[in-house]
């Protein structure tokens, strides 16, 4: 059915008007003033901000970690997501060192497979570089549209690549047209402060973050952004969590490095005290780079209104606190790493961003929507209001008040992270492709009806303007 969305406020990463939409075949067909269509439906967005629907690079759904397996599937996963004015996510698909490639992109599909409510593309872990990967990588590409390769710096013995398996990911990455992001954080030097921690009885929740200090995340975000420079190639940094690693982003850019930040609303809000919360409820804050010094979120404010850090992902990896955080009690090091945050993502960015002053409305829509569309292949069908676009549309009522919690929330998991907390702003209504997923905060979706992106090969999205800004 057609649709005609009527007395919002538009909202794109350039510009803010007052504007009409109508809606066809899942596209956004028109844009101006008193619009008709014969036999359309009306929606009234009156009070209302409309913006593109938020793209969340950075989930983990249905992953294995740690004996476990995260709580949210794709289903409600994606539907928490939809909840929160996510409309596409890109999820991380986990690859087993001497297994084909192809076998772990088919498990990921299967992940999904009648379960997402909302739109989904993958990332590739990368841990091995061999003739093997190096014939599979371009059928990935060019078949599967997966075109961004993950490489961990840290999780030593489970994850982590070495050095040369990571400039070896930036030098082909260059040639076949992907992007490169790390999990930046010095394995080594981490594996060897835990055991220590351990020897010495250090093994409350707290531990994870001091044996995983700062320095350690800005010196692995500097040596692969040196890699990346050595190669030619791109680099992008995800959950950007400490002032080191975001200064040593900009002094990469500032040489002509080609290399993005990300980092999520955990960084912005929370800090590593809380990791010290009694009865071993500090548990629940465990995620890989850890909270922060309090500090710290100034700094990352200040890089994301400077443009050193570009988009905002969830890092969504949720296990309940009871039965799968208590795996850890008595060894931080069993603690599953992860938080539940991809209900909360836009939220929490316009309420202590751009309510507070310290971004704009449209740096707000750049941050959760439209630079992950350009940086991953999927602009301009994703990440903006424009005719041709895929109707991915978030009615957004910027003065609702409201407390976060676990017993409001979508996800399935037991705790939120920001329990209690106060915002101001809420989705309303959410689309994907034109069709309802959420209406006036009703899920009206379907399980399943998501659809898998094949994304676009990785096309610098700088123009020479803003290269020579940098």
């Amino acid at each position: 059915m057609k649709k005609i969305i009527k007395n919002g406020t538009l909202v794109t990463a350039a510009d803010t008007f007052q504007g009409e939409l109508l809606i066809e075949d899942g596209k956004i067909t028109q844009i101006g003033s008193n619009l008709s269509a014969v036999g359309a439906e009306i929606i009234d967005a009156k009070g209302c901000l409309v913006f593109p629907g938020g793209i969340d690079p950075h989930t983990h759904l249905d992953m294995p970690f740690g004996g476990t397996v995260t709580k949210d599937d794709f289903e409600t996963g994606t539907i928490a997501a939809a909840f929160g004015g996510t409309t596409t996510v890109i999820d991380f698909c986990l690859t087993n060192r001497g297994k084909p490639l192809k076998n772990a992109i088919q498990t990921w599909h299967e992940k999904a497979k009648g379960k997402a409510s909302i739109d989904y593309s993958f990332h590739l872990m990368i841990s091995e570089i061999n003739d093997d990967v190096l014939n599979e990588l371009p059928q990935v590409i060019d078949e599967e549209g997966i075109t961004s390769f993950k490489v961990f710096m840290a999780y030593k013995n489970v994850f982590q690549a070495d050095d040369e398996t990571l400039f070896r990911t930036f030098v082909t990455a260059k040639e076949l047209g992907a992007l490169v992001m790390v999990h930046a954080e010095n394995g080594d030097v981490i594996d060897y402060l835990t055991n220590k921690a351990l020897k010495e009885g250090n093994t409350d929740p707290i531990y994870h973050a001091l044996t995983r200090p700062p320095e350690l995340e800005g010196e692995a975000t500097g040596r692969a952004a040196r890699f990346a420079g050595l190669a030619g190639s791109h680099l992008y940094v995800v959950h950007v969590s400490c002032a080191d690693a975001a200064e040593r982003i900009a002094e990469a850019r500032s040489k002509g490095y080609e290399v993005w930040g990300e980092t999520c609303p955990q960084y912005l809000v929370l800090d590593q005290s809380c990791l010290e919360k009694p009865n071993f409820e500090g548990a629940k804050y465990v995620w890989s780079p850890p909270l922060r010094e309090k500090w710290n979120q100034e700094a990352l404010w200040n890089a994301l209104k400077s443009g050193t850090l570009q988009t905002f992902g969830s890092d969504q990896c949720s296990f309940d606190f009871k039965g799968q955080k208590e795996l850890g009690l008595g060894d931080f090091t069993k603690i599953p790493n992860g938080g539940p945050m991809i209900e909360d993502r836009l939220t929490i960015l316009f309420s202590e961003g751009v309510k507070k002053g310290r971004i704009s409305l449209n740096q707000f829509v750049d941050l959760t929507s439209t630079r992950a569309a350009k940086l991953f292949g999927l602009f301009p069908k994703k990440g903006t209001i424009a005719i041709g676009a895929d109707a991915d549309l978030v009615i957004f009522d910027p003065n609702a008040e409201r407390i976060l919690s676990a017993k409001t929330h979508h996800m399935a998991v037991d705790y939120n992270a920001f329990e209690g907390m106060k915002v101001t702003g809420e989705p309303v209504s959410v689309m994907v492709r034109g069709e309802f997923v959420v209406r006036e905060k009703q899920f009206v979706g379907t399980p399943g009806s998501g659809q898998y992106l094949k994304r676009a090969k990785y096309n610098t999205p700088l123009a020479e303007s803003e290269r020579l800004s940098i």
